[in-house]
C-alpha cells in the first residue's frame, strides 16, 4: 500500500535530481535522466512549436512491467497540436526491481518536471498522466497517490490497463475469448512477478494495492481528476471489465469527476484502434478541455 507519507517522500527526494544545463531552448531533449536508481530513470521530452510554457502529457510504455521502451509509445502529433508536450519515460522493470518501484520512477519523473518545468518551457503545473497496459497501472497508481499527497494531477488516461489484480481471472472468465497468457493467479504472471507472490494467494492484498481496491479505500468525496479511458472488449489479455471497474470505483469517490469513458466492442489489446485518429484526436480533445488554464483544478 503507497502512503501519503510514502507519496510526499518519493517527490520530495526528487529534489536532488541532476539539473538540466542547456544553453538554449530547443524541441526534444532526448534520454534525459529524471532519477539516478536505474539507468532506465530516462524520458523524453517532446515540446509542442509556440512559445510559453507548456502543459504536459506524461506517457508511460506497457509491456507486462518487463519490457518496453518509451520510444515503442506513438508521438501523437494531435497532441502536440493542441500546444501540449508529450513526455515519454521509460521505468525499472519488475525483474530489476519490485512493486513499488515502478510506481516511485514515475512520482520521481514528475517531481523532475515540476523542478526543471521553467527551464525546459514546461508548466508542470497542469500535467496529465497517461499509460497503456501496465504503463496504466502506473499512471493511475501514480495519480492515486499524487491525489493523497494533495498534489493531484489535472488529468489521468487509462489505455486498456489493469486496474485490479485479484479481480482479472474471474473478469476474463467472463469473456468467451483464447487466453494465451498465464493466469493472474498464478505464480508465473506478470503481475505476481511485479508483487513478489502469486496473485491467487493473496488475493485482499493484490486488490488492495490495485487503483480500483484503492479507490474503494479511499473516502468518499475525495476530489479526483478528470478520467479518460478506452479499452477493447475483445481484450485477452486484460479484460475490459477492468475499466469498468475503475469507471465505477472512480465515481463512486467522486460522482463530480468528468469521466471519458469508451468501451471498443470489437477491438483487443493495443490494436491499431488506439493509435487510430479518431482515437488520437479524442484524446487531444481531452487533454486540451483539462489542461488548458482555465480548466477547472
Amino acid at each position: 500500500m503507497i502512503t501519503r507519507r510514502t507519496a510526499i517522500a518519493s517527490m520530495a527526494a526528487l529534489l536532488a535530481a541532476p539539473s538540466l544545463t542547456k544553453a538554449a531552448m530547443q524541441q526534444d531533449f532526448l534520454d534525459i535522466a529524471y532519477a539516478g536508481n536505474s539507468p532506465r530513470n530516462i524520458m523524453d521530452i517532446h515540446r509542442p512549436k509556440g512559445a510559453g510554457a507548456a502543459p504536459v502529457l506524461l506517457d508511460i510504455h506497457g509491456g507486462g512491467f518487463r519490457m518496453g521502451d518509451k520510444r515503442e509509445l506513438p508521438l501523437p502529433q494531435q497532441v502536440l497540436d493542441r500546444g501540449i508536450a508529450v513526455v515519454r519515460m521509460n521505468y525499472r522493470l519488475s525483474q530489476q526491481d519490485r512493486w513499488p518501484a515502478q510506481q516511485e520512477d514515475v512520482l520521481s519523473a514528475v517531481a523532475y518536471l515540476h523542478k526543471h518545468g521553467a527551464e525546459l518551457g514546461l508548466n508542470p503545473a497542469r500535467i496529465a498522466l497517461k499509460g497503456r497496459s501496465a504503463g496504466a497501472f502506473l499512471a493511475v497508481s501514480a495519480a492515486l497517490s499524487l491525489v493523497q499527497a494533495g498534489a493531484s494531477p489535472a488529468a489521468v488516461v487509462n489505455f486498456y490497463g489493469p486496474m485490479d489484480f485479484g479481480s482479472m481471472d474471474r473478469d476474463m472468465a467472463r469473456n468467451n475469448l483464447t487466453v494465451t497468457r498465464p493466469p493472474a493467479d498464478s505464480a508465473q504472471s506478470v503481475e505476481s512477478l511485479l508483487v513478489g507472490y502469486a496473485v491467487g494467494e493473496r488475493r485482499q492484498e493484490a486488490t488492495a494495492m490495485s487503483p480500483v481496491g484503492r479507490l474503494e479505500n479511499m473516502a468518499r468525496g475525495v476530489r479526483l481528476p478528470p478520467l479518460m479511458i478506452r479499452h477493447g472488449m475483445r481484450d485477452n489479455i486484460v479484460s475490459g471489465h477492468q475499466a469498468e471497474h475503475l469507471r465505477d470505483a472512480w465515481h463512486l469517490v467522486d460522482p463530480n469527476a468528468p469521466l471519458d469513458v469508451e468501451l471498443l466492442s470489437d477491438e483487443g489489446h493495443g490494436t491499431a484502434a488506439f493509435v487510430s485518429p479518431g482515437v488520437l484526436n479524442d484524446l487531444a480533445g481531452f487533454l486540451e478541455r483539462h489542461l488548458s488554464p482555465r480548466a477547472s483544478g
